[in-house]
C-alpha cells in the first residue's frame, strides 16, 4: 500500500484493473477488511481502489471517481463523516457506511449528510454486495447493470400516489421524487406490495437485511422515521405508512 493510503492496484494475485468495470473505492483503516472485501468485490466483476486513511481518499475520490464508495467512520487523519461531508460538497458520489459503531445518532448523522446506505461490522458480504447493486442501479439509470443468472426484471409497484421502480430504486410521490436509501426502499418496497397487511418488524427486517443479519427493533424504527420525514418533504399530509403499536407497520394506498 502506498504511503499516501491508496492501493491503485488489486491485492496480490487479483486480476488487474484495466478495463471498464464498475469501479467501487473503499476507505478504511482495516487491511484485513480492505483485502477480503476488494477481493471478494472482483470476483463478482467489480474494479477496487483502496485507501487507508480519509485524507488520502479525497483528493483521489474528486479527481477520478469511482462509481461508487465505501466508507468506514472512525480513520486517522480524516474520518468517514468529515470525508462525506468534504465530498458532498463538490460530488453526488453513492456512498456506503460500513462501520463498527452502532449508534443511532451517527447514523442519522450520515444519512443526513448524504450517506445512500450504511452497514455494521460484523457484515455479510452477500448483504454488501446486493446492496452495491441495488445503489448503483438506482443511481445510474443510464447503465443498469446486468441481472444476475435466473433474476427476473421487477415490475413497477403502483399503489394509489406512491409509484416505486424496484430496477432502479427510483421512488416518486404524486410524481414528485423521493431520495431514499437501498435500505429504506426495501422496508417501503415489502409495505407497498402488500397494502393493508400489518408486517412485523421481524418481517420487515427480513426484507430489509438477507442473509440472517442482526439488526435491532429500534433500526426498523429509525427507517422508518426518516421514510415519513422525506415523504412528508413533498406532502405535508402524507400518511400512508400506518403504526400498528405492538404489531407492527402497514402501508395504506388510499
Amino acid at each position: 500500500m502506498e504511503n499516501q493510503g491508496e492501493q491503485a492496484t488489486a491485492p496480490q494475485g487479483a486480476t488487474p484493473q484495466a478495463d471498464d468495470r464498475t469501479t467501487i473505492a473503499l476507505v478504511d483503516d482495516d487491511r484485513n477488511i480492505l483485502t477480503t472485501v476488494s477481493i471478494a468485490l472482483q470476483a463478482e466483476g467489480f474494479a477496487t481502489r483502496v485507501y487507508s486513511d480519509g485524507e488520502a481518499a479525497l483528493t483521489a475520490l474528486l479527481d477520478n471517481p469511482p462509481d461508487l464508495a465505501i466508507f468506514d467512520i472512525k480513520m486517522p487523519k480524516m474520518d468517514g463523516m468529515e470525508l462525506l461531508r468534504r465530498l458532498r460538497e463538490n460530488s453526488a458520489l453513492p456512498v456506503i457506511f460500513l462501520t463498527s459503531k452502532d449508534d443511532e445518532q451517527d447514523e442519522e448523522a450520515g444519512f443526513q449528510m448524504g450517506a445512500d446506505d450504511y452497514i455494521a461490522k460484523p457484515f455479510s458480504l452477500r448483504l454488501l454486495l446486493a446492496r452495491i447493486r441495488a445503489i448503483l442501479r438506482r443511481s445510474d439509470a443510464r447503465r443498469p447493470l446486468p441481472l444476475e443468472v435466473g433474476e427476473k426484471a421487477a415490475e413497477i409497484i403502483e399503489r394509489g400516489r406512491l409509484r416505486m421502480d424496484p430496477a432502479r430504486h427510483h421512488v416518486t410521490w404524486d410524481g414528485k421524487p423521493v431520495s431514499l436509501t437501498v435500505t429504506e426502499f426495501l422496508l417501503l418496497e415489502a409495505l407497498a406490495l402488500h397494502p393493508g397487511v400489518i408486517k412485523s418488524r421481524n418481517q420487515l427486517m427480513d426484507a430489509a437485511y438477507p442473509d440472517d443479519t442482526y439488526v435491532d427493533d429500534r433500526t426498523v424504527d429509525s427507517h422508518i422515521k426518516r421514510m415519513r420525514r422525506k415523504f412528508r418533504s413533498v406532502d405535508n399530509d402524507f400518511s400512508s405508512i400506518e403504526t400498528l403499536y405492538g404489531a407492527g407497520y402497514s402501508f395504506s394506498d388510499g
